[in-house]
């Protein structure tokens, strides 16, 4: 167990260092048998998504100043405490060793006096820490809490909330291969249990590694997060129109549309790298459509000229809705990334716009929490757009929303969902 701490906790400063956690986990990476690397993703994903307050709680149990590495391995440890089921003398023997390894053996008495301090007196700890600050009590840098509070004054703490819980593995039922009730029947034969949620999807009761999952190889499904899945209904999609999805990697909503009609789907992106993601889902679904290399705020560099009835804009964003997905993105976003972001997809809806047939639909979607790159965005887009209408989105019952804006799932609901915002334009 020593060594796993070490290596998340290695994980946890190469993020703060700059690296993205996949990037950082692949670092330090030694090839180790799959139950100890799983180990070490579990604690570098967890303890970056409470790093406010398990940072906190480091600083205020140590006597003197901790280094930046000593820190870590605290804070992986007091997660690894808290949230999950490891015997808790056993988590501190081990950490207390993996002091050695991480290069600082004079600390190994101070870790030992810290942790088990802690277990004495966990509860009025934490109650201190979350006092002090509220970096500290919602685990996101104040900035984020700022624009969150002011963007959502009636759901700002839900949102927190959610995005340091634990997400849920959500599957996509490809109906060309298979429905979703016949998916979940052959998941349950197998020994994953499952439960429905929206059209297609099927939440994982006990989340297993994707490709160990029945039907994988087949193409039976796809993993996408319910709120994801939104996005290819409300295009509205009929067989042999022609439509666009501009900013296409990984693949995920680009099968979707495949999937759900006949369609002349042509797919793009800036990355080339990661169109080779798109391709290989496509070929695992057994779905076709174009794949080009193209950036979609510069349309004359891959554009044919023949107008598409539909467009998906998906558009690059600070991800700030998917953080219980991706931990690291808390920490590595900086405040002034919104603006930056912004810019961009502005410039997006003014290269694709015209790229629209009269009376077709734009469906501009993001992940993420922000006004400045939702409802904002949207509403200047419209003020310069006079052909733009914008039409009003009704979503099922069951889905929490604010406008476009989807909301936190209240626990135990069955459409558990990430942060998405949807707009969809009509050309008039």
């Amino acid at each position: 167990m020593q060594h796993e701490q070490r290596l998340a906790a290695l994980a946890v400063r190469k993020v703060h260092a700059g690296a993205t956690l996949p990037a950082a986990l692949a670092a330090v990476d030694d090839g180790a048998p799959t139950r100890g690397r799983a180990l070490v993703q579990e604690l570098a994903y967890g303890t970056l998504r409470h790093w406010g307050r398990l940072a906190a709680l480091a600083d205020a149990l140590s006597v003197r100043p901790l280094s930046d590495d000593v820190k870590a391995l605290v804070a992986v440890v007091l997660y690894q405490l808290d949230q999950t089921q490891a015997p808790a003398f056993a988590v501190v023997d081990q950490a207390v060793d993996a002091v050695v390894l991480v290069g600082r053996p004079q600390a190994k008495p101070a870790v030992n006096a810290m942790l088990r301090r802690y277990l004495r007196e966990r509860d009025a700890l934490n109650a201190q820490v979350a006092a002090a600050s509220p970096v500290a009590q919602w685990s996101y840098p104040r900035w984020w809490i700022g624009r969150v509070q002011a963007d959502h004054p009636a759901h700002w703490q839900a949102i927190l909330a959610a995005g340091n819980e634990r997400p849920p593995l959500t599957l996509r039922a490809n109906r060309r291969v298979t429905t979703r009730d016949a998916l979940g029947e052959r998941l349950l034969a197998a020994g994953f249990a499952s439960d429905p949620v929206g059209e297609h999807g099927l939440v994982v009761r006990a989340p297993r590694t994707v490709t160990e999952l029945p039907g994988y190889s087949d193409g039976a499904f796809s993993v996408q997060d319910a709120g994801a899945q939104l996005a290819a209904p409300l295009l509205a999609l009929e067989d042999g129109l022609r439509v666009l999805d501009a900013c296409a990697a990984p693949g995920g909503k680009a099968t979707h549309i495949a999937e759900l009609a006949d369609v002349d789907l042509m797919a793009i992106d800036r990355d080339a790298a990661r169109l080779v993601r798109v391709r290989e889902n496509l070929a695992r679904l057994r779905l076709s459509a174009r794949v080009a290399v193209g950036d979609a705020a510069a349309p004359a560099q891959w554009w044919d000229g023949v107008p598409f009835d539909r467009i998906l804009a998906d558009v690059p964003c600070t991800a700030s809705g998917v953080v219980r997905r991706h931990p690291d993105g808390k920490w590595l976003r900086r405040k002034t990334d919104v603006a930056a972001f912004a810019s961009q997809q502005q410039r997006i809806l003014a290269g694709l716009w015209p790229l629209l047939a009269p009376g077709g639909v734009l469906l501009y979607v993001t992940c993420s929490w922000f006004a400045a790159e939702n409802e904002l965005q949207i509403k200047d887009f419209l003020a310069r757009t006079p052909e733009a209408l914008r039409e009003t989105i009704i979503f099922a019952d069951d889905i929490p929303h604010a406008g476009g804006q989807l909301l936190p799932s209240v626990n135990g609901a069955g459409h558990n969902q990430d942060g998405f915002f949807y707009a969809r334009l009509r050309k008039g």
